[in-house]
């Protein structure tokens, strides 16, 4: 025994706050498990820093002779052991897979495990996040999302204040601006307006129609042509799924400047061909500067 106190004393074992070890399950006890981590004392699991969930047999979560990672939370006592934690070193690993997640703009599956006047609360990678209610495609019965698994994407993360809020509206809403097609004409409803353009639904989708857009004229006021719940038809003029946004044109519809506002109906009745025609006359266009 002192040959190996000896051969002990010759290792100049290092264990801080903070690090992560890897060590064996040696033994069970009603209040936790000790770690075979290689110093003079093993390492001690308690059975509240055992699993990322509470509840979890210990048998289960540390099986005896099983090798895993410990994170140290607590450096070692005048015996020379440490305190260990498999449940903060989970947290760990799951809020820098969040992170990552999030950096990547990724979608994740949220499990819904309870509700709040404000929206859901559920399970993302082991951690704790909210769907505001507002950011549900189900608004009505949220009762029925719980035990459910929804696709969302991150809306804030910050592991500083343990704050995860995710959308399911914002994913749906990058699902429906990619099949957006610059130059296709698509059919909307005025949903608002703004002295500086309408802002048109795009079923689920709202894109910006600018003022300087409209016409090849100029427009003094935009409400002496369109109205809220108008159906109108727009050509898409740019897509910036970056910033999930969709910008609108109807000028190339025109024959001659001033045509939208002096005949929006007929216009409208017939902007397929019309785009079609613009569209084949933009090559045209393009040959005869070249010439």
């Amino acid at each position: 025994m002192e040959d190996f106190e000896k051969a002990l004393d010759q290792h100049d074992y290092q264990f801080s706050r903070g690090q992560t070890v890897k060590g064996k399950v040696s033994e069970h006890t009603s209040e936790g498990a000790y770690i075979d981590i290689g110093g003079k004392s093993p390492g001690f699991v308690p059975t509240s820093e055992a699993h990322l969930r509470s509840g979890v047999p210990l048998g289960e979560s540390l099986p005896l002779g099983e090798e895993l990672d410990f994170l140290i939370v607590r450096e070692q006592n005048e015996d020379g052991q440490v305190t260990l934690s498999r449940r903060q070193l989970s947290i760990k690993q799951a809020w820098d897979n969040i992170l990552q997640l999030s950096e990547n703009s990724e979608t994740v599956q949220i499990r819904i495990t309870s509700l709040n006047k404000g929206g859901v609360i559920g399970e993302v990678e082991g951690l704790r996040g909210f769907i505001p209610r507002s950011h549900l495609l189900e608004r009505d019965n949220l009762e029925s999302l719980v035990g459910q698994s929804l696709n969302a994407n991150f809306l804030e993360v910050n592991r500083e204040t343990n704050k995860i809020v995710l959308s399911q509206r914002q994913l749906a809403k990058a699902a429906a601006i990619s099949k957006l097609a610059k130059g296709s004409l698509v059919s909307g409803v005025v949903v608002k307006l703004q002295p500086y353009g309408v802002f048109v639904d795009l079923n689920g989708v709202t894109g910006l129609l600018h003022i300087k857009q409209v016409s090849n004229a100029r427009i003094e006021s935009l409400d002496t042509l369109f109205t809220v719940g108008q159906e109108i038809q727009v050509v898409v003029f740019e897509v910036d799924d970056y910033k999930n946004r969709v910008s609108l044109i109807t000028k190339v519809l025109e024959k001659y400047p001033g045509e939208i506002i002096e005949n929006m109906a007929e216009l409208m009745r017939t902007a397929s061909e019309r785009l079609e025609q613009a569209t084949l006359a933009k090559p045209e266009q393009e040959d005869s500067s070249i010439s």
